[in-house]
């Protein structure tokens, strides 16, 4: 399989993408090297090979969750630089 004009014109009206000339040659040499490398990979013998699910055996070490208060409600707005009572006032950004 390679790559034409004409495939690179609907992969581009796919995306959504325009290509000047010079960019669409670009893009076009650069697909055509990928499926190449694709193409060469194919040649590889991987009968004996397993499938690998992971990249590596370790296993994540899970801590227990412990709620610990560190910053107080009036600690927190007592920083704050403009504040209602107990709330954060912060500029309108909703329209």
């Amino acid at each position: 399989m390679t790559i034409d004009e004409k495939l690179v014109d609907e992969l581009a009206h796919l995306a959504r993408l325009k290509f000047e000339d010079e960019a669409r040659t670009e893009i076009m040499n650069d697909l055509n090297r990928m499926l190449s490398f694709v193409e060469k990979l194919n040649e590889v013998n991987t009968d004996q090979v397993e499938p690998l699910i992971y990249m590596t055996n370790d296993v994540n070490i899970l801590r227990r969750d412990e709620v610990v208060e560190s910053t107080t409600h009036e600690e927190a707005l007592r920083n704050a630089p403009a504040k209602d009572s107990d709330y954060f006032r912060v500029p309108k950004v909703i329209g």
